[in-house]
């Protein structure tokens, strides 16, 4: 099963706490040996994607939206970021350079073609720019990709 994962980052601390509780029972309740997610390992659900997914003995496959991408990413990230990259079982690649909304936004579409099935960690509201998480819920709905959104109870961004 590919499972790919989309959703908000900078989330509060609390909500941040119960996201990550989330995709850590998704990915216990895949048959581990036949799961891989499929992440761009962004900072926020990206990343706790991926751990939760390595953490169970899953695979990871990363979608890389820029050449540059990994440079507009915060500097405390980038350490995790190698790190899963470097524990990747593949790589995509959109051939792009500048990490920007559409290159942001081309790579969640290889992502979602890559799923069979999309996590969105989504407060349901729309994207605050293009290639936000309202956009890639809506190239997957497009596409007949299912998409399953994991949002806290009362959690605000």
């Amino acid at each position: 099963m590919r499972v790919g994962i989309t959703g908000h980052r900078g989330l509060p601390p609390a909500v941040e706490l119960q996201v990550k509780a989330l995709l850590t029972q998704r990915a216990a309740a895949f048959d581990a040996s036949d799961l891989v997610g499929v992440s761009c390992i962004a900072d926020g659900p990206d990343a706790w994607w991926a751990q939760a997914v390595l953490a169970v003995g899953g695979r990871l496959e990363v979608v890389i939206p820029a050449d540059e991408y990994r440079a507009g990413l915060p500097d405390w990230h980038h350490r995790d970021y190698d790190s899963f990259l470097s524990r990747a079982t593949g790589t995509h690649r959109t051939g792009l350079k500048e990490s920007t909304s559409e290159a942001h936004q081309a790579g969640s579409e290889i992502l979602v073609g890559l799923s069979d099935l999309v996590l969105a960690v989504w407060d349901g509201l729309p994207a605050r720019g293009y290639g936000g998480t309202a956009d890639v819920v809506a190239h997957a709905e497009r596409v007949g990709v299912p998409v399953t959104v994991l949002w806290p109870d009362g959690a605000t961004r």
